[in-house]
């Protein structure tokens, strides 16, 4: 037995050994004349049996390719084929080579002789197809054939398909009267009864046949459309908080979150005229996309706490408490400097234009904001992970720039060797008394190596010690992965968003990325005694997946959430008044006697507020306590941010079916919103009322 697992440890070093000693190639082949992207050109490594094809943005890539000096060659129908002498491939790194071809055309009147006898396809150059030995099939970083066809450019896998040159969603391209379009059957399309049609780069020509096809075939779009995008979006199952009795749970315990990766995927759904999955919809990440102006901190603490006591928009009967915190936020010229470890999916499921493309647009706002004495290294990851750009000074933005904008998309996804290669390379670039991040974007579709969620969760677990920090970034739909990315934000001392659109990477890399990238205060938990003389029962909303035992609140090991510079978090809890026995149920037992003391009901305090939180470079957490006093005031005269945020509540609780929602509707969601938008400097309140008109007329269509 020990011969046996020494063996396999052996095999699994060599493995790993080999992995190390491969890079890979990118790049783009243009048209020399027009600079346009040229779709499936073969690109070759001369002299072996290595090669690509582009894809239509005229990108490829070449995974897998040994370390050495080679000679690279582009070749098209109706182009000049181009090589590249000496270029050299790295282990680990990515090389990329740019080609451009002259075209040479042969007019359609002239004549053409054959005087020799030859293949009309040179196999040894075009047929990039080729067969591997055992041998070098064992040096590849996989696990089964599927994955080793994955690396084969032109080749890509999603999920559990596979999909070969064109084949699947976006991939063929078509120009109609010269306009390129990657779906033909899209209402934005211009008409092609009449006009000629070019599939996958062929040459023109006139078809009534294929035109008539087209046409008919966009007539049936709509019922199309559900066959050609099969959604394995994940979400995670959510068990609602239910109310609990003051008098026999008096604490409540939870980790803040300052997440708001839900509103915008629910936003996307929504704008896309579908209602959003009601396990896609957490209340609190509702709540905390919208900032609110809570008083500023004081002193030396890095947050203020912040209480309001009102009435319940949805129940009559009941009330609401918010708490909110507020978090310090430092002039720009005092933040530390900052190592940021840009993780970047380049996988094939990230190919579509609200995927790779938006990310690299986003990545350049984050580009923009960078000071001098910031660093950024790249590390992507497809079928292996590398290292794209090595360390960089934020001052010499255009060389960080050019590498995001030569990022391209195919092959596999190894997601858990690409954390581990950037924690790696943020380890080595650390910068003591500073920020240190990784910045992770990707649909969460991991498909290489460890990809089940508890593993990555364990996986960061552990990284987070190192005193690095994460932040998530979300892209795609159709395959996106919330769930997993949610799990791994919240254990890897990080924050989560979903970027929908280049204003919400604005929103989250721009306008707030004092918030996003910069922590003031690590492993924040809130624990909440009521009052059970004032309080009858009371329940939180939302923060399911972030409720603690109470005894982990003075537990220093355990891990909560982050607060980022200027960030708000906003947390509320639905009580029942003791003089309301809608909800209190009075219990029996046998072997124990609750009671009150007489000091609660003379106090006229409802509730005591504590909070725990460490300095981001601390060990031990620091409390900090304040009591709520006194009677609610009427909904009428609360603040515009209570109002507002019961709304949201109100709102994302009826988007979940909840069985709390009891007299709440669309209308009231929407008027409550409108009377509270105050001062909106970026609309986005204006938005939320805009969106929940939207919700009303599409629930009306699910009916």
């Amino acid at each position: 037995m020990k011969r046996l697992v020494v063996f396999i440890m052996v095999i699994m070093t060599l493995h790993v050994a080999d992995a190390r000693e491969i890079g890979s190639l990118f790049g783009i082949v243009t048209d020399r004349e027009t600079g346009a992207p040229i779709p499936y050109a073969n690109v070759i490594i001369v002299g072996t049996k290595m090669g690509g094809m582009t894809l239509t943005d005229g990108t490829f890539v070449i995974n897998a390719v040994p370390a050495g000096v080679y000679t690279i060659k582009a070749m098209m129908m109706s182009y000049r084929p181009v090589e590249i002498h000496g270029v050299v491939v790295e282990a680990g790194i990515t090389t990329r080579v740019d080609f451009q071809l002259e075209v040479t055309i042969v007019a359609k009147t002239q004549e053409i002789v054959v005087e020799a006898e030859l293949p009309q396809i040179l196999v040894t150059e075009s047929d990039v197809s080729h067969r591997l030995s055992e041998n070098e099939i064992h040096k590849l970083p996989v696990d089964d054939v599927v994955e080793a066809l994955a690396l084969k450019s032109g080749i890509v896998k999603t999920g559990d398909q596979l999909h070969v040159r064109g084949g699947r969603s976006g991939a063929a391209v078509f120009q109609i009267d010269g306009t390129p379009a990657h779906d033909p059957f899209a209402p934005s399309t211009p008409s092609i009864d009449t006009e000629d049609v070019i599939a996958a780069c062929t040459y023109p020509r006139k078809n009534a046949r294929l035109a008539a096809l087209s046409h008919m075939m966009r007539s049936y779009h709509p019922s199309l459309r559900a066959y050609y995008h099969h959604n394995t979006e994940e979400y995670e199952a959510i068990d609602e908080n239910r109310f609990l009795e003051a008098l026999e749970t008096p604490l409540s315990t939870f980790s803040i979150d300052v997440d708001a990766a839900s509103y915008a995927i629910a936003r996307r759904f929504m704008e896309e005229n579908y209602l959003p999955p009601r396990d896609a919809v957490r209340i609190e990440e509702f709540i905390n996309y919208f900032a609110y102006s809570y008083p500023e901190p004081v002193d030396d603490v890095p947050f203020s706490i912040h209480i309001e006591y009102s009435g319940c928009p949805w129940n009559g009967k009941h009330n609401l408490v918010l708490i909110g915190l507020k978090g310090k936020k430092p002039p720009v010229e005092e933040r530390v400097p900052s190592n940021l470890v840009f993780l970047i999916d380049v996988s094939g499921s990230m190919e579509p234009p609200d995927k790779l493309p938006l990310l690299k647009r986003s990545y350049l706002l984050l580009t923009d904001r960078l000071k001098d004495n910031d660093i950024v290294s790249i590390v992507v990851y497809s079928d292996v992970a590398s290292l794209h750009l090595r360390a960089t000074s934020g001052s010499d933005r255009e060389k960080i720039r050019k590498a995001i904008l030569a990022l391209c998309a195919g092959g596999s996804t190894a997601g858990a060797n690409g954390l581990s290669l950037a924690y790696k390379v943020a380890s080595e670039t650390f910068i003591h008394g500073g920020n240190n991040r990784v910045v992770l974007a990707t649909d969460g579709d991991f498909n290489i190596g460890v990809s089940s969620t508890s593993e990555l969760v364990r996986l960061i677990e552990k990284k987070r010690e190192d005193g690095i920090f994460l932040s998530i970034l979300g892209f795609g739909s159709g395959n996106y992965k919330d769930h997993r990315l949610e799990s791994i934000a919240d254990r890897g001392n990080g924050n989560y968003n979903y970027i929908d659109d280049i204003l919400e990477a604005h929103r989250v890399l721009v306008e707030e990325l004092g918030a996003t990238l910069y922590t003031i205060a690590k492993d924040v938990k809130i624990q909440v005694e009521f009052n059970p003389a004032m309080i009858g029962s009371y329940r939180l909303i939302g923060y399911e997946n972030r409720k603690l035992p109470k005894e982990d609140f003075t537990d220093d090991v355990k891990d909560a959430g982050e607060i980022g510079a200027g960030h708000t978090v906003t947390a509320l809890y639905e009580v029942v008044p003791v003089d309301n026995d809608a909800v209190r149920t009075v219990y029996e037992l046998n072997y124990q006697e609750t009671r009150i003391k007489r000091s609660a009901g003379n106090s006229g305090e409802i509730l005591t507020v504590s909070v725990r939180y460490k300095e981001p470079d601390g060990d031990e957490s620091k409390l900090i306590t304040t009591e709520l006093c006194g009677s609610p005031v009427s909904l009428k005269k609360a603040s515009d941010d209570f109002r507002f945020s019961a709304a949201v509540a109100m709102f994302a609780m009826i988007l979940r079916d909840s069985r709390y929602t009891g007299e709440a509707t669309f209308k009231k969601a929407f008027d409550l919103a409108k009377s509270a938008k105050g001062d909106d400097p970026y609309e986005r309140r204006s938005e939320f009322v805009r969106l929940v008109k939207r919700a009303k007329v599409l629930r009306k269509l699910d009916k």
